[in-house]
C-alpha cells in the first residue's frame, strides 16, 4: 500500500511542478520529502495530494481497509510542513531513512 501511495504522490508532485525526493511510512503517519516551486500554494497542494491518494488507495485496497477503518477516510485533516532551511538534503534524507517502516 505504501508503494502505491509513493507512486500516486510522485505523480501528484510531478503534476504540480515538483519532485518527490523521499517518502517513509510509519505506523501512524507518513513523511514526504518534496521539492516544490516557491510560488506554489502549499495548502492547495497538500489538499490535492491527500484527496488523490485517499481516493485511489481506498478504491484499490477497499477490502483490506474495510477491516481497519469504519469511515471512508485515509488521512487526518492535519499536516505539518517544514522547510529545509538550508539543511543539506543528505541530512534530511538520513533522518527519514532512520524512521520505522510498518510491516
Amino acid at each position: 500500500m505504501l508503494d502505491r501511495v509513493r507512486e500516486i504522490a510522485a505523480a501528484r508532485c510531478d503534476g504540480w511542478g515538483g519532485t518527490l525526493l523521499e517518502m517513509i511510512g510509519e505506523p501512524d503517519y507518513v513523511h514526504f520529502l518534496i521539492a516544490l516551486p516557491p510560488n506554489l500554494e502549499l495548502s492547495n497542494f497538500v489538499n490535492n495530494l491527500k484527496t488523490t491518494t485517499s481516493r485511489l488507495v481506498r478504491k484499490e485496497f477497499a477490502d483490506h481497509l474495510a477491516s481497519v477503518y469504519r469511515e471512508p477516510v485515509l488521512w487526518s485533516r492535519s499536516y505539518c510542513i517544514v522547510s529545509g532551511g538550508g539543511a543539506p538534503l543528505s541530512i534530511i534524507t538520513q533522518y527519514l531513512e532512520q524512521q520505522e517502516r510498518p510491516e
